[in-house]
């Protein structure tokens, strides 16, 4: 439990109304939340167990440690089985299937709740601020308690709190959102490394994504609020963060007094005790050469830029609203090499997306090729229902689409490997993040470049940089040798 935020906690009257101000409102929650948990907890004569499932991206999981934050000041034990008084789905909905994973799991948790009366179930992500979903839900899983979606998700200890006093279903869903609420708690899944949320939203409508409808429009944070919270977590011990957004490279736009995504980078770069910055997502339509310019100079700035192409057909790339060409991308990976030969590039690869003839997506194996990703993550193309790409004509065969997929990973995997292949050898600076789940006598972390690497090590060498020889690549990852001649 934090020490500050278990002071403005208990500092509430809950005696009185609640305040109207963030996040004192929020806190005023906790504490009758804290009331309530320690109640059920001596009704039911053990501790009030929870349970937090995450689906989908960086942004969700930076979500969900937000929630954990919330869960643990209120005096909830987590669980890692869904047999919990209190269970949690922060969802995805990118993918048709993240919609059909969650509703099957749904099932398993009414004959769960069944068991135990006291559970409650609540949603919240992504996939809560589509209506179809929400109307579902409704008819055919009327044993939810509480449903909330992207832009409220700091108030969830105010609907938990009304969850609790309520016997029916709880619905506070928000179509935008202006409110930017951060200063609340955060159970962080590592201590020296974390998310950080400079922006909120997308504006580019891809023909094929849901994002836009669900995240909402783009909001920037203050500079000032981004520093702030970067200068506490680098005192809290914290060597590396990841600067998240769906598109930061449009970061602040929407600013009173607009700041560029490479003037922040340089505002960051001076915080004392942060050793690793990284960021994503970068679209290539708005990366310009002041950022090149700031990451070359950079020796805190990772050696690495997830850059999605999405296809390498320039007439694909014009029906996807991606606005750049193939040209214009691989001029961006020259521009990017020229100035950081060493830059670890990878990327995302959509394939079968509608009207996607074999001479499209020829041109985009002609980019893996140029481009000479160090790793893609490649998907075939999945319908989403309310996007321009869903009504599209000319929906490509799913046999057809697998064949292309199948020949463009085999690709992928090969020139990877190559790449991976040219480090062995060398030594380089290696972030030890966790004792190695198969091996307890290697440590696993990763390079400059995103890589995996096995090493030889002790749980107290954790969250610290260390100079690892990579002695042996095997494909994917590499076993490494210590300087000190530990092996």
């Amino acid at each position: 439990m934090n020490e500050e935020y278990n002071r403005m906690i208990e500092a509430q009257d809950i005696s009185k109304d609640a305040p109207a101000e963030e996040p004192d409102r929020q806190y005023y929650f906790m504490k009758k939340c804290r009331e309530s948990v320690k109640k059920k907890s001596e009704e039911l004569g053990r501790p009030l167990t929870c349970s937090l499932t995450t689906f989908g991206c960086q942004m969700n999981a930076r979500d969900s440690e937000k929630l954990a934050g919330i869960l643990e000041e209120i005096g909830c034990v987590r669980t890692d089985t869904e047999d919990a008084d209190l269970v949690i789905y922060n969802t995805c909905t990118v993918r048709e299937n993240a919609n059909n994973k969650v509703y099957g799991r749904l099932g398993g948790l009414q004959r769960q709740k069944k068991k135990n009366p006291h559970m409650r179930i609540a949603l919240c992500g992504c996939m809560m601020q589509e209506p179809s979903v929400v109307e579902k839900i409704r008819e055919s899983y009327r044993f939810v308690d509480l449903i909330f979606g992207t832009h409220n998700i700091y108030k969830f200890a105010e609907l938990l709190d009304a969850a609790w006093e309520s016997d029916s279903m709880i619905i506070d869903l928000w179509k935008e959102g202006s409110r930017i609420v951060e200063e609340l708690p955060s159970d962080r899944k590592y201590s020296f490394k974390s998310g950080v949320n400079i922006m909120y939203g997308c504006n580019n409508f891809c023909s094929y994504c849901i994002v836009p409808y669900v995240r909402g429009r783009e909001r920037s944070r203050e500079p000032g609020d981004i520093i702030r919270e970067i200068g506490c977590l680098a005192a809290d011990g914290v060597v590396e963060i990841m600067l998240l957004g769906q598109n930061v490279n449009s970061y602040g736009k929407t600013l009173k007094t607009p700041l560029s995504f490479a003037a922040l980078l340089e505002k960051i770069e001076q915080i004392e005790g942060i050793e690793r910055i990284r960021f994503m997502t970068s679209h290539p339509k708005d990366l310009s050469d002041e950022l090149i310019g700031v990451m070359r100079r950079s020796e805190k700035i990772c050696r690495h830029l997830h850059l999605p192409l999405q296809s390498g057909s320039s007439r694909i790339l014009e029906k996807m609203n991606r606005r750049y060409d193939k040209a214009h991308y691989l001029e961006l990976v020259d521009r990017l090499r020229e100035a950081m030969p060493e830059l670890a590039l990878t990327t995302d690869i959509i394939v079968g997306f509608p009207g996607e003839t074999e001479e499209d997506f020829m041109e985009t194996m002609d980019v893996v090729r140029k481009a000479r990703f160090d790793s893609a993550f490649t998907f075939l193309y999945s319908k989403r229902t309310g996007t321009p790409a869903a009504a599209m004509e000319e929906q490509v065969p799913q046999e057809v689409a697998k064949e292309r997929f199948d020949r463009l990973l085999r690709e992928v995997q090969k020139i990877a490997s190559e790449k991976s292949a040219a480090l062995t050898g060398r030594t380089l600076p290696v972030l030890a993040e966790q004792i190695n789940e198969q091996d307890q006598t290697l440590l696993t972390g990763r390079l400059d470049n995103n890589s995996v690497v096995h090493f030889p090590g002790t749980a107290d060498m954790i969250g610290k940089i260390w100079d690892i020889e990579l002695a042996e690549c095997r494909g994917f990852y590499y076993l490494g040798r210590r300087k000190d001649g530990l092996s």
